[in-house]
C-alpha cells in the first residue's frame, strides 16, 4: 500500500487492524516488527489537536484507531504499525493529554485514574507512573503519565489542580515533597523544601 492522500483513504489503510485486537486491549503491536515504510504527514500538536496534511482529524473514532496502534520506538520517534506497515509520524510533545481524575478508596488504598483525550482510561501505578518535569522555559511543573508501548499522557492543568488537592507531603531522602498516593505507591508532585 501506498502512502494515502485523504483522511479517508487514511482511514481505511488501517482499520481492518482493529480484527487483531482479541482481548479487548488493543492491538497485539508489541508483537510487530514490520520494516519502515515511510514517513506519513500525520501530526499531533502540543495542544493535543492531530491533523492528517495540515488539515485537522476531527473523526474521535479514527483518533482512537491511531492510538490503538501507535508505538514510540527506542529513536525516539512516533509510529503506526500493522503487521505489515510502519509509519513514522510526528509528535510536537506526546500524543495525548489526560484531562479528568476519578478516586476510588482512600488513604494506601487509593486508586487514581485517569482519562485520556482518546478515551484511555488507566490508574496510576507502577505500570503506569506519574512523572513531573519542570518546564525549561517557565520553570511550571509539567506532568506526565506513561499510557503504554513508550507513549505519554500531559496531564491537563484542570486534572493536575485536581491531583493536588488529593495531595499530601512525604519526606524522601531529606527532602519534604508534596504528592498523592495510588496503587500504595507515592508519586511527587514537587519538591516543596
Amino acid at each position: 500500500m501506498g502512502v494515502p492522500n485523504s483522511q479517508e483513504e487514511l482511514a481505511g489503510q488501517f482499520e481492518h487492524v482493529a480484527q487483531y485486537d482479541t482481548t479487548g486491549q488493543g492491538p497485539p503491536v508489541d508483537e510487530w516488527d514490520p520494516a519502515f515504510t515511510d514517513d506519513l504527514e500525520l501530526f499531533i500538536s502540543r495542544s493535543g489537536r492531530w491533523f492528517f496534511q495540515g488539515r485537522a482529524v476531527t473523526r474521535s473514532a479514527m483518533r482512537r484507531l491511531f492510538a490503538s496502534i501507535m508505538r514510540r520506538e527506542s529513536d525516539g520517534y512516533y509510529y503506526l504499525l500493522t503487521p505489515h506497515e510502519k509509519y513514522r509520524i510526528q509528535v510536537e510533545d506526546v500524543p495525548f493529554l489526560a484531562h479528568s481524575v476519578e478516586q476510588e478508596g482512600e488513604g494506601d488504598a487509593r486508586v487514581l485514574y485517569l482519562q485520556t483525550d482518546v478515551e484511555d482510561q488507566f490508574p496510576i501505578g507502577e505500570s503506569h507512573p506519574l512523572i513531573v518535569r519542570t518546564d525549561q522555559s517557565s520553570g511550571e511543573p509539567q506532568p506526565y503519565v506513561m499510557v503504554r508501548r513508550g507513549l505519554q499522557a500531559r496531564i491537563e492543568r484542570s486534572a493536575f489542580y485536581h491531583l493536588t488537592e488529593l495531595a499530601e507531603e512525604r519526606t524522601i531522602n531529606g527532602a519534604v515533597h508534596l504528592g498523592v498516593v495510588s496503587q500504595g505507591s507515592f508519586f511527587s508532585l514537587g519538591r516543596i523544601s
